[in-house]
């Protein structure tokens, strides 16, 4: 009863296209966003900031970015590690290059640098789809891994291949703690959610959501295929490789093309299946199961089980028993937990009433 539209009058147009229409909802957001901006600093320790908490946002961001290319486009990609390698390479190497650039535009330049790059791999989009298009996506992830590994100028001719960013600033305020650097990964992920979900309810969204749904209907009703598909890469690409660029300085600390392997791209890709295609609140659902719940998972069986079964089995088991919780998850709910999420929020504005 405390969920309702019931009273809630909306007397203008841009009342009634709000973002939020229901002050319950502006609630909500402005009191996750005090918790996450003033309590957790004063309440977490440094190790849920900067091992638990940052890589959290910085997923989040990533899955956004993967989710608006194949949940929201539908045009599958494989290779959102390869994107986000080349924003963190650009950031880089902005900062090695033009050490007087700010930290923000550096991050920003090093996004329109991956967008650039999606709009080249988008391409492809424009003749084939689906697994042929994936292949592409793979090829781009397999050739930035040997560029960056092997073109030395990328790394500033570093021996080991690993490079360490210096020191940051944000208008003079150092960035050098946990908590600094967690607070300006939190400012850059909301702004860029919030213009994400922008995006997603304006012409342009509807555009990508007609071509995911039927390319042939949404041509004929007059939308450019060449022209959306492309920017809907472009976009893509700019929030992966912002994501890489906040993924190497404010978590790793460092790096190198290792940190942006296959593997990462399959994670992110999981992040988008299990949290909801084309939800931007299933992308940070799926970023928090991904990570949290592995964590969880450890702490319970190690407590239960430490001392009964071997370690080495213990640790095979954890993983044994998520790839069964993600398909059973799956099987649930095909839609992912954000779809979960909404069947709570639409029972609450019905309760007490059978629905």
């Amino acid at each position: 009863m405390i969920y309702r539209e019931a009273g809630q009058f909306k007397t203008t147009y841009a009342d009634d296209a709000s973002m939020l229409p229901l002050r319950e909802d502006r609630w909500f957001i402005w009191g996750l966003l005090a918790v996450a901006f003033i309590g957790v600093p004063l309440l977490a320790n440094d190790y849920w900031i900067g091992a638990i908490l940052t890589p959290f946002l910085i997923y989040s961001l990533a899955s956004i970015g993967l989710n608006i290319i194949t949940g929201v486009a539908g045009q599958l990609n494989l290779g959102a590690a390869a994107f986000m390698a080349v924003g963190a390479f650009s950031a880089y190497n902005f900062q090695l290059r033009i050490p007087e650039l700010p930290l923000i535009i550096n991050f920003l330049f090093s996004g329109f640098i991956a967008a650039g790059v999606g709009v080249i791999f988008g391409l492809p989009s424009l003749r084939i789809k689906g697994l042929y298009l994936a292949v592409t996506s793979l090829a781009a992830q397999f050739l930035f891994e040997w560029l960056f590994t092997n073109v030395e100028w990328f790394y500033n001719y570093v021996s080991s291949g690993s490079v360490t960013p210096a020191p940051m600033d944000v208008f003079g305020i150092a960035i050098d703690t946990p908590i600094s650097k967690y607070l300006l990964t939190l400012s850059i992920v909301a702004v860029l959610t919030l213009v994400a979900r922008n995006l997603l309810r304006s012409r342009i969204g509807r555009q990508w959501r007609a071509i995911h749904d039927m390319e042939v209907s949404a041509e004929v009703i007059g939308i450019k295929m060449a022209q959306t598909k492309l920017l809907a890469f472009a976009v893509s690409s700019f929030f992966l490789g912002v994501a890489g660029a906040l993924y190497g300085f404010t978590y790793l600390g460092s790096i190198e093309a290792a940190a942006f392997d296959l593997h990462q791209s399959f994670i992110i890709l999981f992040m988008i299946i299990i949290g909801g295609m084309g939800s931007l609140v299933g992308s940070f659902i799926g970023a928090a199961f991904i990570l949290l719940f592995p964590i969880f998972m450890s702490q319970v069986m190690h407590a239960t089980l430490s001392g009964v079964v071997d370690q080495g089995m213990l640790g095979n088991l954890e993983l044994l028993i998520f790839g069964a919780l993600i398909i059973f998850f799956l099987i649930v709910e095909p839609a992912g937990l954000a779809r979960l999420w909404q069947v709570v929020k639409n029972k609450l504005r019905m309760w007490p009433f059978p629905h």
